[in-house]
Formats: structure tokens, C-alpha cells, sequence
């Protein structure tokens, strides 16, 4: 019997320069991702901190969400820039986000509600090395 290689979905990654990247995507996340930009052209996402949609990563189109000083760039997932609020980073700047789909409704003011299926995050801390290889990394 042959073993077949498994291929590990959120293929967590250094960046071109080695540092960790705070932001990656699964597959299913990245489909998604290329069926919304086909759809309305390019889009960006942004991590919500509460409210009404509760905490989940929001996509809307290039432009239809301003960001500014109270955001930080974590990274791209899909060709689509990813923010959170500079507040919420402080909390999670430790973790590693990995966008991924499930079943259900997206966020009210999301691209992918209707869909029946919406972003979800999953999340792991980074470890000591990351944690000293990330300091100072992000656009603040």
C-alpha cells in the first residue's frame, strides 16, 4: 500500500523576507474569495471587534469600507488586503489568523451573505520564535 501525501489546508508560511504571516486562508476560503472578486471586482476584509455581526471577518469591495490610523495590515489572503482595528490587534497580535468557510450565513454587510455559507476564523497563538521574528513587522 502507497502512503499519499497529505496536504495541510492553512499552509501557514513565512512571507518572502521569512517573517511568519500573521494572515493565511484554506482552500475553501480562497474559492470564495475568487468567486466574490469575480463577482464584484477586487475586495479586502476586515476583522470585526463585536457589534452587530458579532466577531466575524467582514469582505466587502475595494472602497466600500474606509480604513485609517485605528487599523493595522496584517497581510493578504487571496489578493484581498486584510485589516483589524488597531485595538482588537493588540489583543491578538500574539495569534495567527486562518480564514477559513463554514456552513452559514455571513456577516449582514458581508459579500458572501445569501450564500449560505460564510468566513469563519480559526486561530492558533504564535510561539516564541514567531512571536520575536513578528515583533516590529506590521504596518502600524
Amino acid at each position: 500500500m502507497t502512503e499519499t501525501a497529505t496536504t495541510e489546508t492553512t499552509a501557514e508560511q513565512a512571507g518572502v523576507d521569512g517573517t511568519p504571516l500573521r494572515v493565511t486562508a484554506t482552500p475553501a476560503a480562497l474559492e470564495l474569495i475568487a468567486e466574490l472578486r469575480a463577482e464584484h471586482g477586487p475586495v479586502m476584509f476586515h476583522q470585526s471587534g463585536g457589534c452587530c455581526d458579532g466577531s466575524s471577518p467582514m469582505c466587502y469591495g475595494v472602497g466600500d469600507f474606509i480604513t485609517g490610523d485605528g487599523d493595522v495590515h496584517l497581510g493578504q489572503v487571496g489578493g484581498a488586503d486584510f485589516y483589524i482595528s488597531r485595538p482588537q490587534f493588540a489583543v491578538w497580535k500574539h495569534t495567527h489568523i486562518m480564514l477559513d468557510v463554514v456552513p452559514g450565513r455571513g456577516g449582514m454587510f458581508s459579500l458572501e451573505n445569501g450564500r449560505e455559507k460564510r468566513f469563519h476564523i480559526r486561530s492558533r497563538l504564535f510561539t516564541a520564535a514567531e512571536n520575536a521574528a513578528l515583533d516590529g513587522a506590521c504596518k502600524l
